[in-house]
């Protein structure tokens, strides 16, 4: 680890930069909207003056945001939202352009926070949060940067959660936008990219066929469904397992079995918690599983597979592969725990899609330079994203695809906003 005042940056080498740079490359050729969205940035510069503190999992899509909010004249400081998502050659890469990085990837929880305070040592005025952990941190252990910090969004389902708890509670101190919310974020990148990534880190990790499986999916929110799909796609049996029982019939419906966790236990080979809660699969589930099982988490904090209780009913525990550690069980099963219980997509694989992060950091983007302009006007609380950024965002990236999109006629306006004509 490389821990440098001078240059202001945590990272573990500044001789991984080159790789890091190319990755970034790739990443900038694959993100259409966000560099139309740069090149405006450049010359309007909308940050300019404004301290932005980021904690997003830092990956080659996250070094493209990070370096277009920097070209629109943000002072910005990035830390990493998960322990195990830093991509160390991409933080080299942006800490050698310039952009204040603290972040290293394998960190414990004692380097993993300092990280989050380095962040907020430049006293930032505007957060952008993935899991709210810097939101929360302002709220906890910093408060005194309660009276520097105008604004906030956030990314992910898990933070949206944990925000509007504190919304109801009169405890967030002020606006934050739930970027997570709007559709031109959960429609694809929670959908297609948790489903395309998590089933390329399972694949990368294990090597396993997964044709003919039974692949367990719990909880069927966005992410779930597209993981359901991505997994029936492979091949194999997919099993739902699911506490709405609205969200139950519509599993059963896409064609998957719908039944509990105490059944799926029983069956499943693969299993893959996307709630945001914690203890979904426990004790009692990790008893009845087979032989050789994969358990695996996509949901933001390491707390949906109980660890402890799998680590009790072992009698030892192994790291047979990079990211895949077997817990031999006292009656002699195994079961393999993969990437330490933490989000599997990027611990083990390299996270969504450039193509689909296009459409979620330029969501990121504008609605960062929506709240440089309005964001002193908002009252505390968890806000939607503003229904022109999401359309803005979506003909953009219609637009770089080739997609056509058919407009109505006046007359056909006329008619959706009228009520007196019938048959």
């Amino acid at each position: 680890m490389t821990t440098s005042q001078k240059t202001n940056h945590t990272i573990k080498d500044m001789g991984l930069a080159a790789s890091g740079e190319g990755s970034i490359r790739w990443a900038e050729a694959h993100m259409p909207v966000l560099m139309r969205i740069k090149q405006r940035f450049e010359k309007e510069k909308p940050f300019k003056g404004l301290r932005i503190g980021l904690c997003l999992h830092v990956t080659k899509e996250t070094a493209v945001l990070a370096k277009i909010i920097a070209a629109g004249g943000g002072q910005i400081a990035l830390c990493a939202s998960n322990p195990l998502s830093t991509q160390d050659d991409v933080a080299a890469a942006l800490a050698k352009s310039g952009v204040e990085v603290h972040a290293v990837r394998g960190c414990n929880n004692e380097e993993y926070y300092a990280q989050i305070n380095r962040v907020l040592d430049i006293r930032p005025q505007m957060l952008v949060d993935d899991g709210a952990d810097l939101i929360n941190m302002v709220h906890g252990k910093r408060t005194d940067l309660l009276l520097d910090v105008i604004t906030g969004q956030e990314e992910t389902t898990t933070g949206v959660i944990r925000l509007k708890a504190m919304a109801r509670d009169n405890k967030l101190k002020f606006p934050v936008i739930a970027v997570n919310d709007t559709p031109t974020k959960h429609l694809f990148d929670n959908y297609y990219g948790t489903g395309q990534s998590t089933i390329d880190a399972i694949m990368r990790a294990t090597n396993k066929m997964l044709a003919g499986s039974t692949f367990v999916v719990v909880g069927y929110g966005q992410c779930g469904k597209g993981l359901a799909a991505r997994a029936k796609g492979m091949g194999c049996r997919v099993v739902v397992v699911e506490v709405d029982p609205v969200e139950a019939l519509r599993a059963a419906m896409d064609g998957h079995s719908a039944m509990t966790m105490d059944d799926a236990a029983a069956c499943g080979d693969v299993f893959v918690t996307v709630t945001g809660d914690k203890n979904v699969i426990r004790k009692r589930h990790f008893e009845r599983m087979k032989d050789g099982a994969i358990v695996a988490n996509s949901g933001h904090f390491n707390v949906e597979l109980c660890i402890a209780d799998l680590a009790a009913l072992a009698k030892s525990k192994k790291l047979v592969l990079p990211n895949v550690e077997e817990y031999v069980l006292v009656d002699g099963r195994k079961i393999c725990l993969l990437a330490e219980g933490r989000l599997v997509n990027l611990a083990a694989g390299a996270g969504h899609p450039s193509e689909v992060m296009d459409l979620s950091f330029a969501d990121q983007a504008l609605v960062l330079e929506y709240l440089s302009k309005h964001g002193k006007a908002l009252k505390p609380g968890v806000h939607d994203v503003p229904k022109e950024i999401d359309l803005e965002v979506a003909t953009l990236k219609a637009e770089c695809m080739g997609i056509g999109v058919e407009k109505l006629t006046e007359e056909q306006i006329a008619y959706l906003n009228a009520y007196a004509e019938g048959t």
